[in-house]
């Protein structure tokens, strides 16, 4: 199963972490209530990379089935056994779909406090690493304070994630560190949206900015 790439041969889709010229790294995408694409229902993105050639983020609000720890013995980081000595930190870690695109491709977004060679710096708070040494480190208590576990990818080309907000398919607003890490899951579409002094039920009426 190819979770993660190894060290030294991870490759991220189109885009530029450094966020720039009114680009949306570090900015969360919320689908509009007219979405039309039923994958992205009530979604909430965390956008990763975006640039002139395109746009990758992750779902941070859709969970898997598949247990972290599952996750770890399928990779061989950890046995069975090992498996239910885990910490809690990893043990309780939540499993997310975060994309449409190459879902069996593993991403970790996490707080910066943890820093690896192919650790790519989305803001000066986040952080994204898609090998499997961050996986070990998770499993092993050593882990960052803070992540995000995702299969799978939400990928735009040049110019696409543009015109979806033109077409008023998504919200934009810069990303709440704490909403972006804290756990609730089944609250956060709502919360976000509460952050930003919205009721869901007048979504509609808003443009794609906040």
């Amino acid at each position: 199963m190819d979770v993660l790439r190894q060290k030294g041969k991870s490759s991220t889709p189109p885009g530029n972490a450094g966020g720039a010229g009114g680009f949306l790294d570090d900015h969360f995408l919320i689908a509009m209530p007219g979405m039309v694409d039923d994958r992205f229902a009530r979604a909430v993105i965390y956008v990763c990379a975006h640039s002139e050639e395109g746009a990758m983020g992750l779902i941070i609000n859709q969970s898997q089935s598949l247990r972290f720890a599952d996750l770890l013995v399928q990779l061989g980081i950890v046995d069975e056994k090992q498996a239910i000595r885990l910490a809690p930190s990893a043990r309780d870690l939540l499993v997310r779909n975060g994309g449409p695109v190459d879902r069996s491709r593993g991403f970790v977004l996490h707080s910066d406090d943890y820093v690896v060679e192919s650790s790519l710096p989305v803001s000066d708070e986040v952080c994204l690493t898609a090998t499997v040494d961050i996986l070990r480190a998770i499993s092993e208590g050593e882990g960052p304070r803070h992540a995000i576990m995702a299969l799978g990818y939400a990928g735009w080309g040049a110019g696409q994630l543009e015109q979806e907000i033109v077409d008023n398919g998504w919200l934009t607003c810069p990303v709440d560190i704490e909403l972006l890490f804290d756990g609730d899951i089944e609250r956060k579409y709502d919360r976000v949206l509460a952050s930003l002094g919205i009721d869901v039920a007048h979504l509609s009426n808003f443009s794609g900015h906040a």
